[in-house]
């Protein structure tokens, strides 16, 4: 039985992501699987800077 796991960013947020770092277009022709681990990585970084700077504002 395998268990599929589940994402921890929305969507919308992988989606902003890939914008912001030039490889949506990329996503849109293969799907997520088609992204390299560094565009993966470099995803995970920015997610937490953002989340960062979002503590940091309150």
């Amino acid at each position: 039985m395998s268990r599929r796991r589940r994402g921890v960013m929305s969507e919308e947020l992988k989606t902003e992501l890939a914008k912001d770092l030039g490889f949506y277009d990329q996503v849109q022709r293969e799907g997520w699987g088609g992204i390299t681990t560094k565009d993966a990585g470099n995803m995970v970084k920015r997610a937490i800077q953002l989340a960062e700077e979002r503590l940091k504002q309150r």
